[in-house]
């Protein structure tokens, strides 16, 4: 069974060396959305000043000039969400592979950049696409229903990526259900682990959120040696097997 503080210290030991490259990583997946981020401080704030009082107005809106308009606005707006998608799809799901590879590689001794790009080989990259994609119309349906539920099943499917980047061809299916198997009976510790971060990244906000750009290299590292354990555990116990997650030679796997 793992334990919160051997994950830090060994994330630690291989930050010592590898600090830098780390956080360019990390600041790549904060951009995907797959980081911790910096939490959003929303500004809304509308001045009283501002308002119009339309009740003590005579303006009436003129509909056959300001209905083109909003047509082209919401025009502009669906391209910009259809592109948004679209990135996410094919360039922000295989980053996030690439990037959750280095990290891992990283804790078994190989600290490359090349490991980001890895999603991006033609033999890997389709099968990671879609794989990425059903992980998160799958959390997508989740989140539908309610955010708890939500919350849960994003501790069941958080190996994912981890799992691609051992084996890019295990299959979308098997992919989901794997890491489910690996999180279970350890989503409230994981919950648990991000916990123990809060100290950090209150201290980060103290430095008006910048400093936790600094902390999440210590949060990845710490993850990708999680999914060590996990994947080690997971083998011992028939989940998994060596050559499925490529961890050995065989013909089956490339």
């Amino acid at each position: 069974m793992w334990e919160r503080a051997d994950l830090k210290r060994r994330a630690k030991n291989v930050l010592r060396t590898s600090y830098w490259k780390a956080f360019v990583v990390s600041l790549l997946l904060i951009v995907l959305g797959e980081g911790s981020g910096i939490p959003s401080a929303s500004n809304n704030l509308r001045s009283s000043s501002s308002r119009v009082e339309w009740q003590n107005s005579s303006y009436s809106i003129d509909w056959g000039v300001l209905g083109p308009i909003l047509f082209v606005a919401l025009f502009i707006i669906i391209i910009i969400v259809v592109i948004g998608f679209a990135f996410g799809i094919l360039l922000g799901s295989p980053l996030i592979v690439g990037s959750q590879r280095y990290f891992k590689r990283s804790a078994e001794g190989e600290v490359s950049m090349r490991n980001v790009g890895y999603a991006f080989h033609k033999d890997r990259y389709w099968a990671i696409v879609g794989a990425m994609l059903w992980r998160n119309f799958l959390l997508f349906l989740w989140f539908l229903l309610l955010i708890i539920p939500g919350i849960i099943k994003s501790y069941s499917y958080s190996q994912v990526p981890f799992i691609l980047a051992d084996n890019p061809h295990i299959g979308y299916s098997r992919a989901v259900d794997l890491s489910r198997q690996m999180t279970r009976g350890h989503k409230f510790r994981m919950f648990v682990l991000d916990l123990s971060f809060l100290g950090w990244i209150l201290l980060g906000l103290l430095a008006f959120g910048i400093g936790i750009l600094f902390v999440q290299p210590y949060i990845n590292a710490t993850k990708a040696e999680l999914y060590l354990d996990l994947r080690h555990d997971a083998v011992a116990v028939g989940l998994t097997t060596e050559y499925e997650l490529n961890l050995a030679e065989t013909p089956y796997f490339k």
